[in-house]
């Protein structure tokens, strides 16, 4: 492959519900898309899943757009790549920005599946024919407003249901969770929200017989998340604290959590999320995809990740009508009794929806050598 035309695009996209975490409540996601095209025309598409603030990790949409365009663009437009694998090479003197990495390097993915006829997924080794899904329900007004939306997705067929939870919304809410739905697949995602001071008030969660519990310390820690994993029969996943291969073998090595959870954006790109994948199952870590509140290109990209057989816990890529009142994808991601149909087409396996996309479109710029 030789890249000859790169374009971004800025896009705005009104979310149905406002989503509510620990630290942030999203109504509109602005990200990147990114096209690429090769000298025999073929196209590839990726996502940055980089918020407008740098309230999940130190990335932002704007930070990624100056890293695509400045840095990461001039080292790979024009040149030869046989394989995605060597775009985590090519970039690997730029430090961090691992979502702007990631957006890019998906977009080759993707254009080198479509080149050899081949799913993403089947290119990255996976082998689901179809995957288990869960769903991300933010912090609501009450308790009551929380269960009737827990109702519903259960209802629906989602096979695990997670929370979020912060200080002032966690023991309470998840004990009426549990009364009400005893025998769901129960988690609660912190995003990093507690200290080790409140081990007392973690510990009480142990009695709900929850799945894990997601990110409970700070973003960047994996010393004191190994305290507190001593300490609770529940799992701890680590979320924020894995940036990388390295980051995960430390966290293992060092007992911070039985669980991992692994986003593409997060750890950049494709290439060092199968990494992970494959350390973790040596390890007899299992691991889990997360959701970004992706639009339908990063949920395309997630859902052909998941296909590896080491991701053997529901994720968080939930349909797109969970998210948008129209996607930029062809069909759609639907979920039926929990489960979404892996697509069987070349590369990401949706077509894109360029009527969707130019009415979303608020900036654009193509690069050319």
């Amino acid at each position: 492959m030789k890249l000859t035309e790169i374009t971004l695009r800025q896009m705005k996209m009104k979310m149905k519900f406002p989503f509510e975490t620990s630290f942030t409540t999203m109504q509109d996601k602005d990200f990147i898309l990114v096209e690429v095209v090769d000298e025999d025309g073929k196209r590839g598409w990726g996502e940055s899943v980089a918020f407008t603030a740098p309230l999940y990790n130190e990335e932002t949409m704007k930070t990624n757009w100056h890293m695509l365009e400045d840095f990461l663009i001039p080292l790979i437009l024009d040149k030869n790549i046989h394989h995605p694998d060597e775009v985590n090479q090519l970039f690997s003197p730029i430090r961090k920005n691992n979502m702007a990495k990631a957006a890019i390097e998906g977009a080759v993915w993707d254009l080198y599946a479509k080149k050899q006829q081949m799913t993403l997924s089947k290119a990255l080794g996976g082998e689901k024919k179809e995957i288990e899904v869960g769903i991300s329900i933010g912090i609501k007004n009450t308790i009551d407003e929380l269960l009737q939306v827990i109702d519903q997705y259960v209802m629906d067929g989602y096979k695990r249901i997670k929370v979020k939870i912060k200080p002032g919304w966690d023991v309470d809410v998840i004990r009426a969770i549990r009364k009400k739905f005893p025998s769901i697949l129960l988690m609660a995602d912190a995003n990093s929200a507690y200290q080790l001071e409140d081990i007392e008030l973690l510990k009480q969660l142990d009695e709900f017989d929850l799945m894990m519990i997601e990110q409970p310390l700070a973003s960047d820690d994996i010393v004191d998340h190994a305290v507190v994993q001593k300490q609770l029969k529940t799992p701890i996943c680590l979320d924020e604290s894995i940036h990388s291969l390295e980051d995960a073998r430390k966290a293992i090595s060092l007992g911070s959590c039985k669980i991992i959870n692994i986003k593409i954006g997060r750890v950049g790109g494709l290439t060092e999320a199968k990494k992970i994948h494959d350390l973790c199952l040596t390890k007899g870590i299992p691991v889990w995809c997360g959701g970004m509140l992706e639009a339908g290109v990063g949920r395309a990209h997630n859902i052909a990740l998941t296909t590896l057989s080491n991701f053997t816990m529901p994720g968080d890529t939930a349909a797109s009508n969970r998210y948008w009142e129209q996607d930029i994808i062809e069909p759609e991601v639907t979920v039926h009794d929990g489960m979404i149909t892996v697509p069987d087409k070349p590369g990401i396996g949706y077509d894109i929806n360029m009527k969707a996309v130019d009415m979303f479109t608020v900036a654009k710029k193509t690069f050319k050598k």
